[in-house]
Formats: structure tokens, sequence, C-alpha cells
């Protein structure tokens, strides 16, 4: 039975904390902490598995607030719990520079939040990801180890933005049982009522993408606890719909948008205080609320001690690998494995497609790193992410390891951000360039989180071809390369893109592989034992006292080549430097920086792109050949010519500055 009477004063425990902390702050959303504290109260009193002793335990459970705004109920509650980051102090600071109590929940900032949220429907996105994870380690590491459940809270807004779409469809198709989203149904949205703008049915939506969904009082902890039990029991994905009063107990702004996003203010914080019946001051929980909050964290330290058990009774070796996964760290025949790639690479100096190389590298990657879970967006066959090493992933069956996204780039690209977080997964996804405008959100959120993904996107420029300017991308390298943080490599060749797959298996962060369609030869001068594009730019042409320098990254390396060779045999000393990471080369020092950009009297630049982000290699002063504006349909050998990138208009633009 549920204690009723124990309850409110625990949830009004979470009610005022965050009322408090957003009065302190005089900015934030109480209405939300309010109004889905019961929810909180109830579900973590029986029904989640976590310890504020280790919140990394690996076989807790997870906690995602998709509805980052209502942040003070996750910081007021992991406080009462006992989470050792989340003290008073911390609280008393919230959305101040420094603390952790960030205004949206923050990966990284204190133990216990699960992800970064605050971009509506990207959290409810992201624990898609986390729930598909426990399910292929479970598929792995059996029951004993692996056997969690994902809980979200989410908001109206999570439900209307397009990503939750895409993840509702992908887990009701997946038959994600493990998985319960609580939607704190408040009928209130920042302009005013729901029904201004939403006035459809979210149960049967659920219901028709594959869910278990029902509708309950969200102020009834009964009927939370009950629900919540349901979900437990049920073969699919689960919804509960609960009906909430936004800013509950505040007499005068509770159910109003008003409650929203701003302080209630004094003379209302005190009328609340009043209402609950909560006689302690700002900051202040009485001892048996909080002694019965702390009860509540203590509740699975049983359970965690039993896993341990389980654990510790593993055979040596296969502890050893889940450690090793759940760290992170690659095995140590990885980089053996990837040098006699490279020197296979170098001996055959195959003319490939860099997508088609990166397959190639693939079938090496995902032979030695049983942890890679791979996947396209509907384009496996284009984007050649998938190896024999990796069987489909099919709704109930998680033995595999490659998962058919459908057309859901954005679903996608924020799943495989859950996919990481939920530790122990590798994952890597696949789509066009182009295309990265529909993930860009959940590259941005990896960015910002650190999440180490690797996001493979082909048919990178014109050189696509007849499809058109619709899908050829002209300014996505340089909006990629504008997200702090995030590791862009466009290979030149199939060395190349062997070097950048090793880079983006190391690399502590979302990475983006950006490949051709079209064929390119081999450049990369060797040895097999160097990865020259671990330094972001490096000379793959060397005249003695060079007058030019020519920089190109991808297939433009090609032309780049063949203009320097023509310049040189007009008596123009000229360098060829190939350029896979802006972002790596920035981080070498100013000595080996100064020896690729300094030197040469002219600077030259060829990208089938826009220039924006070159002119910190080449200068303002420095030339550029490549994009101005959209492509066009057609051949795209073709295409090249017609918009003047070509070995001749690079030579030409050399000597024209040369001779200026």
């Amino acid at each position: 039975m549920v204690d009723v009477d124990k309850l409110k004063p625990m949830a009004n425990a979470l009610r005022m904390l965050s009322v408090d902390a957003v009065e302190a702050a005089k900015s934030g959303h109480p209405g939300l902490p309010m109004g889905a504290a019961d929810l909180v109260t109830a579900l973590f009193m029986r029904h989640i598995r976590i310890d504020p002793a280790d919140p990394d335990w690996p076989n807790r459970d997870r906690f995602v607030l998709s509805a980052g705004h209502g942040s003070m109920l996750l910081y007021s509650l992991y406080h009462l719990l006992g989470y050792e980051d989340f003290t008073i102090d911390q609280l008393k600071r919230f959305r101040q520079l420094g603390s952790i109590t960030a205004g949206h929940p923050e990966y990284g900032h204190g133990k216990g939040i699960e992800t970064t949220t605050g971009p509506l429907g990207q959290g409810l996105a992201t624990s898609i990801g986390m729930a598909l994870g426990e399910r292929l380690l479970n598929a792995q590491f059996g029951d004993q180890v692996v056997d969690h459940r994902t809980f979200v809270l989410a908001s109206d807004g999570d439900l209307m933005e397009g990503v939750s779409h895409e993840a509702i469809s992908l887990a009701g198709h997946m038959r994600l049982s493990k998985l319960t989203v609580i939607y704190d149904d408040n009928e209130i949205s920042i302009d005013g009522p729901l029904k201004i703008a939403e006035t459809g049915d979210v149960v049967r939506r659920f219901e028709a993408a594959g869910w278990r969904a029902e509708r309950i009082d969200g102020h009834d902890f009964g009927a939370i606890d009950a629900a919540l039990t349901r979900a437990a029991q049920s073969d699919r994905p689960s919804l509960i719909a609960a009906r909430t009063v936004i800013g509950f107990g505040a007499p005068n702004k509770a159910g109003t948008a008003g409650v929203h996003g701003s302080p209630l203010g004094t003379a209302e914080t005190l009328a609340t205080r009043s209402a609950l019946g909560w006689t302690a001051g700002p900051f202040e929980v009485p001892e048996d609320i909080r002694d019965s909050w702390r009860i509540v964290g203590l509740r699975s330290a049983q359970a965690h001690r039993e896993w341990r058990t389980r654990y510790e009774a593993m055979d040596a070796e296969r502890r050893a690998e889940f450690d090793r996964r759940m760290r992170g760290d690659l095995p140590s025949d990885f980089a053996p494995a990837m040098t006699r790639l490279r020197q296979a690479l170098l001996a055959e100096r195959p003319a490939m497609a860099t997508r088609k190389a990166s397959e190639r590298a693939l079938n090496t990657v995902n032979a030695v790193l049983p942890e890679t879970v791979g996947g396209s967006a509907d384009l496996t066959g284009s984007n050649n992410t998938k190896t024999d090493h990796v069987a489909p992933i099919a709704p109930g069956d998680f033995a595999g390891r490659y998962v058919h996204w459908g057309v859901r780039e954005f679903g996608m690209a924020a799943a495989m951000n859950g996919l990481a977080l939920s530790g122990g997964i590798l994952p890597y996804g696949g789509t066009f360039l182009c295309f990265s405008d529909y993930s860009r959100p959940a590259l941005r959120l990896g960015a910002l989180m650190g999440t180490r993904v690797v996001h493979v996107m082909t048919h990178d420029s014109i050189g696509l071809g007849e499809d058109g300017p619709t899908h050829q991308p002209v300014e996505h390298l340089a909006a990629l390369r504008a997200i702090p943080g995030l590791l862009v490599l466009r290979p030149a060749d199939a060395v190349e893109t062997a070097e950048a797959w090793e880079i983006a298996c190391e690399y502590k962060g979302p990475s983006v592989l950006v490949l051709t369609r079209q064929n390119l030869p081999v450049h990369s001068p060797g040895p097999a034992t160097q990865n020259h594009s671990r330094r972001g730019a490096y000379r793959i042409l060397t005249t003695q006292k060079a007058e030019v320098t020519l920089f190109a990254s991808g297939s433009e390396v090609e032309i780049a080549v063949e203009a320097a060779q023509s310049l040189i045999a007009e008596g123009i000393p000229t360098d060829v430097v190939s350029v896979p990471s802006f972002e790596l080369f920035f981080q070498q020092d100013e000595d080996y920086i100064d020896s690729i950009t300094g030197g040469s009297t002219v600077k030259v630049a060829v990208e089938a792109a826009i220039r924006q982000g070159w002119d910190a290699l080449i200068g303002r002063k420095g030339g550029f050949v490549g994009m101005t504006g959209f492509g066009a349909s057609g051949p795209y050998k073709e295409l090249y010519q017609h918009f003047g990138i070509t070995p001749k208009a690079v030579a030409d633009k050399a000597k024209a500055l040369l001779g200026a």
C-alpha cells in the first residue's frame, strides 16, 4: 500500500526547495517541479534502482529529465536522496556561474545527471539509445550484470518537437520494454493553455507507435504507483500520461502560464508555504522528511550489493572485458590492426571512393572492437556502414550490432548519444552530409557532452552529381567545423580514411567522417607506422623553397596535386598540404602550425565548399577555389568544370597571386 501521508510531505520538500532556489536566483521554472513532484516521489519511492553512494553503478536505472527547464526538480531530488555533489549550497547557487546546478541539467556537472537536456525532445530521443544500449549489453553479458530500466519525465514541449515522433516510433518498433516515459500532462505551455497549439490525443499517438499507454491522475500516489507497476510488466515501452497542475500548491498561480518560467515572487511563495502547510524556512527541510528521503536513497543498496556479488562471480576474462568497455578503453590489438590496414593500403594504393574505403576500414574496426554498434538512416548501401561482422538488430532481438534507423537522422543522432552515455558501446551511424542539418541539434548536444559517437557522412560535395543542389552540401563543412568539440575529418584517400577511423575511435567526443561518392587515388606518403592525419594537416608534396603552397581536403587534394605538378613544370616550386581536420591542426604547437602555414609567398586553398574557415590557414589575402553558391544537377566531372574547381583554375589562381 502507498502511504500517502508520508509521501505528501516528501513531495512538498521537492516543491519548496525548487521554489526557494528559483526565488534566490530570480530566474528559473518553478511550475514543473511543483506539478511533477508527486510523480517523481512515487517513482523513486518504490520503482527506480539507484545508489547515491555510487552514482555511476553500471546497473543503475537511468532517469532522464527530458523537460530540462524543470532542472530544480532534479537537483532537489538528488540533494534529498543524498547525492554527494548536490549540497544545499549548490541548490542556493542555482543558475550561478560556476555552480553545478545550471539552468538546465548538464552531463558531467554533477554525478547523477545522465544526459544534458533542455532542447526539448532530445532527452526523450536520447533515452531511446539508453534503453537500446541496455538491451544490447544484456544480450552480450547477460542478466547477471546488465538488467536495468530507463525512466523519462517529459513535457508537452518534448512531445511536440518533431524528434519525439522519430523517437517514439523507433522505440515502439524495437519493443524497448524497459523504457517508461512519464508525461507531465499539465495542459499549459509558455504561451498559455496548451489547446491554443495542440489538441491531439497523446495516448492514442503512442499506442499507434506500438507503445502501451494510459492516462492517470498525476497527483494520486496510488494511481502513479499502480501505473509504474503495470509498465514494469509490459512487453512494450510504456507511456504514463499523468494529468497534473503546473505550479501545484501556489494559490494564485497554479494552473497558469505565469508559473511556467518565472519565480513565484515573495508574496506567492509565502502563500504557497501556507497552502502546503510548509512551516520550514527557505532551503530548510524538517529532519523527519529528510530522513524519509535518505531511506529512499538507501533502498537499492542491497540490490547493488547483490549485483556486485554476481559481477565478481563472472569469469575473470569476461569481467575484464566488461570493465574495459565500461571505461571506454580500446583493446590492445586495435592500434596494430589499424597499422596493418594502412600497410596494406599503401602497398595496394587503390583508387576508391572514401565511402568505400570507410567500409574497408570498418571491416577492421568491427573485427577488433566488439563494442561498435553501427547503423544508417535508410542509406546503408550508400553509406557503406554495414560489414560482415555485424548482424541486424530486430524488434525484440538484440543480439546483433547493426541498427536500421529508418529515415530518422535526428532521432538516430540523439539515440547514438544515448548509446554512448549508456556505457560500453561505441556507436556509429551514416547519412548524407547534406542531411547533417537534420542531425545538427544532436551533434551540438553530443559535442557539449563529449559523447564518443562517430557520424559517417557520405556524398560530401558536388561530387555526388546528378541528385543536384538539394543534396549537394556546400555550407555544411563550415557549419560542422563551427561546433566546438566536434571533430570533423575529411580524408583525401583510402589511407587517410583508415587514419580517420583510428582517430575517431580514440577521440573522447563526437566526430564526423566526411566521405566521397567518387573514386580518389592514394596520395598519402606513408610509412604505415605513422598516422599523418593526427596532425590535422601535413605536406604530401614538398619542393625546395616553395613559392606556392596549395591547401586542400578530401577529393580536392587530387586537384591540388595536379595543379602543383603543372606549376612545378612551369618552374614554380609548389607544395601541397592535405588538411583532413581543421580541429586537429589547430591543436598542434605553434612551431608546427607555422611550418605548415608559413614559408611560401602565395597560399591557395581548394575545397568544393564555401570559403568560410579557410582564412585561418591561408589568410585573408590567400586565394580560394571552391563554391560561392549552390550546386547543380549533372555528372560530377562536368560540375567540377562548370564551377571552376579544376587543376587549371587552381594553378591560374596561384600565378595571378604571384604576379600581383
